[in-house]
C-alpha cells in the first residue's frame, strides 16, 4: 500500500450490550464505536447498561425514511416558475416511472419546491433501499432534471443540486422535513436505576435538559436542535461502519426529552437526519464487513430492512451516550474526572 492510498486507524472498541426494541427489530446487541476520544467507551457503555436494566430496553420507532436531492431551474419568471412547479407536482406519477427507468431501488416518494425570484428549486424524495442513497437520488435527480428540461416549457437548467436538499449542512428544512431516516428512541429508566447506576435523579436530568439542551441551545442559536452531543456517538458509529462521516453534521441535529415520571425517568431522543446504509461506498472494507455482520446487518432480508436495522441501533447507541453524559453533568466534577482519568491512562499507554 502506497503513502497515496492508505487507512487512517482510528482505535475501535465495541460496548455494550444493548436491548433494543420497537417497529424495526428487537434485538441485544455489542455496538462499534471508533474514536480518538476514549472516555466515549465506557460512557456509552453505562447508557447501554442501564437499557439493560429496562424492562423493554430503549424502544426505537422508525418514524420515516427518505433521500433528498435538491435540482435548481431558471425560469422567464416567478409566473412561469409556479406554472412549472405546479406541472411538476401534477406529473408526479410519471416521473415515478422515469425513476423507475433508471433505478432498481430508487422510489420517487415527494416532490417539494421553493420559488425564489425567478429561480425554481425542487426537492426530490426517495427511498433508497438499504444503501444510503447520496448517489442513487444524485443519478435519478438527474435523470428527471433532463426529463423536465425536455417536457416543461420556460425552464432551463440551474444546477444538479441547489442546496435545498441539504447534503452535510445543518438547517432547518432537514430538520423539519427528515433527510435519511428519522428514528425516534425512548428508554424508561427505574428509579433505583437512575440513583444505583447513572448516580443522579430523574429530577435533576430533566431539570439540567431544560436548561442546558433546550435553554442553553436556543440562546447560542442552534438550528432545531437539542441535545448534548448526539455527533460523538454518531461519528464512532458511522466510521465503525463505513458511513460517510460528514452526515454527522445533519444527523446531530435532534432533540432530547426527560420526564420525571414519580422517581422514574422517560428519556427520549429524536434524530430525524440519520443517514446510513449497509451497501455502497466504504462498506467494502474487511473490518466494515466483519462489524456489519455482527451487528446483524449482513442477513438475508428484504431490501431496506437491514438498513434499517443498523439505523435504530445507531440511534440506540446515540441515546445510550446522551443520557450518561447528562448525568454525569449533573454531578459537580464528574465528567472531568472521568476525561482525566480515562484520557490519562491511555497517554501513558503510548507513552505520550
Amino acid at each position: 500500500m502506497t503513502e497515496d492510498h492508505a487507512i487512517a486507524g482510528v482505535p475501535m472498541r465495541w460496548v455494550g450490550p444493548v436491548r433494543i426494541s420497537g417497529n424495526v427489530t428487537t434485538t441485544e446487541t455489542h455496538v462499534p464505536l471508533a474514536t480518538y476520544e476514549s472516555p466515549l467507551w465506557p460512557s456509552v457503555g453505562r447508557g447501554a447498561k442501564v437499557s439493560m436494566l429496562a424492562e423493554h430496553g430503549i424502544v426505537a420507532t422508525l418514524v420515516d425514511e427518505r433521500m433528498t436531492r435538491s435540482v435548481l431551474v431558471e425560469a422567464t419568471d416567478a409566473g412561469t416558475a409556479l406554472a412549472a412547479a405546479r406541472s411538476i407536482q401534477a406529473r408526479f406519477e410519471e416521473l415515478k416511472e422515469v425513476v423507475r427507468g433508471c433505478s432498481r431501488f430508487a422510489e420517487l416518494v415527494g416532490v417539494r419546491h421553493e420559488i425564489n425570484a425567478n429561480l425554481l428549486f425542487v426537492r426530490f424524495e426517495f427511498t433508497t433501499g438499504d444503501a444510503s442513497g447520496h448517489n442513487m437520488a444524485t443519478l435519478a435527480s438527474d435523470v428527471l432534471l433532463q426529463h423536465l428540461l425536455q417536457t416543461v416549457p420556460g425552464i432551463s437548467y440551474g444546477s444538479i443540486s441547489g442546496n435545498y436538499c441539504t447534503d452535510k449542512k445543518a438547517t432547518a428544512i432537514n430538520g423539519i422535513l427528515g433527510r435519511g431516516k428519522n428514528v425516534v428512541t425512548e428508554l424508561l429508566v427505574p428509579r433505583e436505576v437512575v440513583t444505583g447506576v447513572l448516580h443522579t435523579t430523574a429530577a435533576k436530568i430533566v431539570q439540567l435538559n431544560i436548561r442546558k439542551n433546550m435553554l442553553g441551545t436556543l440562546l447560542a442559536g442552534g438550528i432545531r436542535s437539542a441535545n448534548a452531543h448526539f455527533a460523538n456517538m454518531l461519528l464512532g458509529f458511522y466510521l465503525a461502519t463505513g458511513q460517510d462521516a460528514a452526515n454527522i453534521v445533519e444527523g446531530s441535529q435532534g432533540v432530547v426529552m426527560a420526564e420525571d415520571r414519580d422517581g422514574d425517568l422517560y428519556f427520549a431522543c429524536t434524530l430525524p437526519n440519520l443517514i446510513v446504509g449497509t451497501v455502497g461506498n466504504g462498506k467494502g472494507l474487511a473490518f466494515v464487513e466483519t462489524n456489519l455482520a455482527r451487528l446483524g446487518c449482513r442477513a438475508d432480508r428484504e431490501t431496506g430492512e437491514n438498513a434499517r436495522r443498523l439505523a435504530v441501533i445507531a440511534a440506540a447507541t446515540v441515546l445510550c451516550g446522551e443520557l450518561s453524559l447528562l448525568a454525569a453533568q449533573t454531578n459537580p466534577g464528574e465528567l472531568m474526572r472521568a476525561h482525566v482519568h480515562l484520557e490519562r491512562g491511555n497517554t501513558e499507554k503510548v507513552g505520550v
